[in-house]
Parts: C-alpha cells; sequence; structure tokens
C-alpha cells in the first residue's frame, strides 16, 4: 500500500518533478501513465482470501493510498504556492489539474469497489459517505471510518474462509437427517433473499443438507401448520430421509410444534430447535391490539394482506398472525400442544442491549416489549423462548446486543463478539453429534 501510495504521489505531481528536474515532461509521462494503470488493477498483493474479499482489499488499498498521496499532494502545493515566483504559474496549475485528476480516478476507483462488493458498509454507511462526500473534514473522517469497516469485513472474511478450509473434510454440519429451516412472520422464503442470510451458505460449506418452509408470511399457526406438515411429508417423499431436523425462527417455532403435535408429523421430525421463538407469547401485541380499534386493525390488516398477495401470499391473514403472538393466545395454545415423544425440543433466543441496539424496523418496539415483557430481543422477550430440553441465550456483549434479525443474519452483519455463521455451524454440529 505503502509503494501505491508513492506511485501514485509521483504520477500525480510528476509535471511538477519533471520541471525541477528539467526533463521533457513526456518522456516519464508514459511509464508512469503504465504504472499508474497497474496500481489502479492491482493496488495490493495482501494476502487475502476469495475473490470477493480480493476485490474489497484492493478497494481499501487504493483509498488508504488516496489519503496518503492527497496529503503529500497537499504539502506539496503548498510549497508551491510559497515559491510560485521561481516555479511560475502555469507550473502550478498543471501540476495541480494533473494532481487532481490522478487523485480523483484513483479515489472513485477505490469507492466503486467498495461500495460493489462491501456487506458490511450497508445502506447507512452508504448515505453517509455520499452526504458527507463535499463536505470538508467530515468527508475525510467518513473515508477513514469507511476504510476501517471495509478492512475488518476482509480479515473476517478471509479468516472465516481458512477456517472453513481447514475443517472441509470433517463435515460439521453433514447430519444423519437434512435440515428445514423454517421462516417467522411477515416474511417469506424468496430466491433472491434468503431470510437467513449468510447462514445456509455456511451450513452447504460444512455439508449440511437444507430445505426451507415456504410457508406463507401471515397466517393463523394453525394453518402455517398445515403448510409446513405438506412441505415436511413432500421433502419425506421425494428424499426418502425419514425425518428432518427443523430449525425454527420467531413464529416458525410455533408453527412447527403444531404440525409435529396435531398433523401427524412427529414421526417425520428428530428434533426441533426453535430461535427466538414466543412461546410464552408477547404481552405487548395483546395491548395493542386491545387498544387499536376495529377499523384501524382493519385497516392494517387489509393493507399488509394486499402487499402480501403481491409477493406471493395466496390468503394471508394478518390479524390471525398477530392474534396467535399474543400471551394468552399462547397459553391456550400451550395447553392444548404437548410435545410428542420421540421429538427432541430445544431452544436459543437473545437479547438487545437496549432500543438503539437492534437495526430498524425491527428495534422499534424494544422500549414497549421491555415495559410489558421484560428484556427482550426487540420482539419477543427472554422469558417467552426457552422451550424443550434446554435453552441458550446468547447475552449483549457491550452496548450492542444481539436482536431478533441479528439471529437469522437478517441485515448480514459482523457483530463483535457474536458470530452469528458459526453460531449455526455449531447448533447443527451438535445435532450431529446426538446421531440426528
Amino acid at each position: 500500500m505503502i509503494l501505491t501510495a508513492f506511485l501514485i504521489f509521483l504520477t500525480a505531481n510528476l509535471y511538477l518533478f519533471t520541471s525541477l528536474l528539467h526533463i521533457p515532461f513526456p518522456i516519464p509521462a508514459g511509464i508512469f501513465a503504465g504504472l499508474f494503470i497497474f496500481v489502479n488493477f492491482i493496488p495490493s498483493f495482501k494476502k487475502v482470501q476469495g475473490e470477493k474479499n480480493i476485490r474489497i482489499q484492493r478497494g481499501v488499498a487504493l483509498l488508504e493510498a488516496f489519503l496518503i498521496a492527497t496529503t503529500g499532494s497537499v504539502l506539496v502545493l503548498i510549497a508551491e504556492i510559497l515559491h510560485y515566483k521561481e516555479l511560475g504559474i502555469p507550473t502550478i496549475v498543471l501540476n495541480s489539474i494533473l494532481a487532481f485528476l490522478v487523485l480523483l480516478i484513483n479515489f472513485w476507483n477505490g469507492m466503486i469497489r467498495i461500495y460493489l462488493f462491501s456487506t458490511q458498509l450497508g445502506i447507512k454507511w452508504r448515505l453517509i459517505g455520499a452526504l458527507c462526500g463535499f463536505i470538508p473534514i467530515a468527508n475525510i473522517i467518513v473515508l477513514m471510518k469507511m476504510i476501517k469497516i471495509v478492512s475488518d469485513e476482509s480479515e473476517f472474511e478471509s479468516d472465516k474462509l481458512l477456517l472453513n478450509q481447514g475443517r472441509s473434510d470433517q463435515l460439521l454440519c453433514k447430519t444423519k437427517y437434512p435440515i428445514l429451516l423454517v421462516h417467522g412472520v411477515f416474511f417469506r422464503d424468496f430466491d433472491h433473499f434468503n431470510y437467513w442470510g449468510r447462514i445456509p451458505e455456511e451450513l452447504k460449506k460444512n455439508g449440511a443438507t437444507l430445505f426451507y418452509g415456504e410457508q406463507q408470511s401471515a397466517l393463523s399457526v394453525a394453518k402455517s401448520g398445515e403448510e409446513l406438515a405438506n412441505r415436511i411429508k413432500t421433502i419425506i417423499a421425494q428424499t426418502n430421509c425419514g425425518k428432518v431436523n427443523i430449525i425454527a425462527h420467531s413464529k416458525g417455532g410455533l408453527d412447527s410444534r403444531y404440525a409435529i403435535t396435531h398433523l401427524g408429523c412427529a414421526q417425520y421430525v428428530a428434533s426441533l430447535t426453535t430461535v427466538n421463538t414466543p412461546h410464552r407469547g408477547c404481552k405487548f401485541a395483546e395491548f395493542l391490539l386491545s387498544k387499536a380499534g376495529e377499523g384501524l386493525r382493519k385497516t392494517v390488516a387489509a393493507t399488509y394482506n394486499a402487499a402480501a398477495r403481491t409477493m406471493g401470499d395466496t390468503e394471508p391473514d394478518f390479524l390471525a398472525a398477530v392474534t396467535d403472538l399474543t400471551a394468552s393466545a399462547c397459553q391456550a395454545f400451550n395447553a392444548s400442544c404437548p410435545d410428542m415423544p420421540g421429538v427432541i425440543y430445544q431452544s436459543i433466543g437473545s437479547r438487545s442491549a437496549n432500543a438503539a441496539a437492534g437495526q430498524f424496523p425491527l428495534n422499534l418496539s424494544y422500549l414497549l416489549v421491555d415495559h410489558f415483557d421484560g428484556p427482550n430481543d426487540g420482539l419477543v422477550s427472554v422469558d417467552s423462548m426457552p422451550w424443550g430440553e434446554s435453552f441458550y441465550e446468547y447475552k449483549p456483549t457491550g452496548n450492542r446486543g444481539i436482536s431478533h434479525g441479528d439471529m437469522i443474519d437478517l441485515n448480514r452483519e459482523n457483530i463483535d463478539g457474536f458470530d452469528v455463521r458459526e453460531t449455526y455451524v455449531r447448533l447443527v454440529s451438535y445435532l450431529k453429534s446426538r446421531g440426528l
């Protein structure tokens, strides 16, 4: 990176240096133009794993070189101004134009690379970068922050790739029965946006066979359970796998329990692991439904149902889905839906540290849930999550915590102290160790 910065700096100020050395500008111009093109294609030879990471790291190298070369060029410009009589105004102007163009190309080359290939910048930092781009001082501070984010991302993903390469022959996630991932309410299993983020690919890299629930986004627990039961039986018939291991997030855990207990799926399910599932319901949901007038409830339901139909749902029922998540509904559900012999039930969950810990919009209800239900992940209280023979809680690290969406990698965010992909690798590896 230092060599890249030095070459960019020399190219940017080539007109001045050739003038001082009394060398005709065209003689070194071609050589340095070639070097400049080269370093803009391959600015860094730092060892990173993965094609995407190489592109990200090269973007980082270009931006770091830009900061160094720009600092040097500014100092050169100051020196030029102080000695303008000896250098002459035309030399200063021509060198400044060349420096501006060279540094501009260098900057945009780096920015385009990180904007295109970085996951961790997200929408937030992309917008901040765009808004602060023309604000002096602020643009440098933001650029340095973006470089830090993307550099950390590159190193993290490189380590992740090395980890998987080193254990590829262990097939940690090659369970006896395939994994069925069951989504929660108000989402679908889309082809181009995976509800489970980067988790499925990580499991596959470690030997897992995966299927998805594919139930509609908003139905009653009973109707979602019917769709899941049909899906499970289809998987069994098509693959001859005998059983599945279900990992279900949020309402998907209730849907799965219904399918197992009431729809004959106990014989087809080896284990059910629920993730941040409101087994004891949500008091805050009950409060909202009780305070909202009938007109408002119908309006909100009709708006959601109409939107859901455009996304592929055939019979969305917003009110039925929300009602089944209330504390009183879940109390009745638990009484009528006992665990079935032969199926292993277990659960995991998490909590946010504060309302700002999660990302919009799943963090909006944190304070309301905290008031009615206690410590929570932004939507579901910790007290509501445990079910089965064991429960493990992922607790906050510092002021961040782990939100409802974080537990399914919804925002594809690398969180300090919590590797969501490795969490699921360990979870599925545990199922394998139990012969499931």
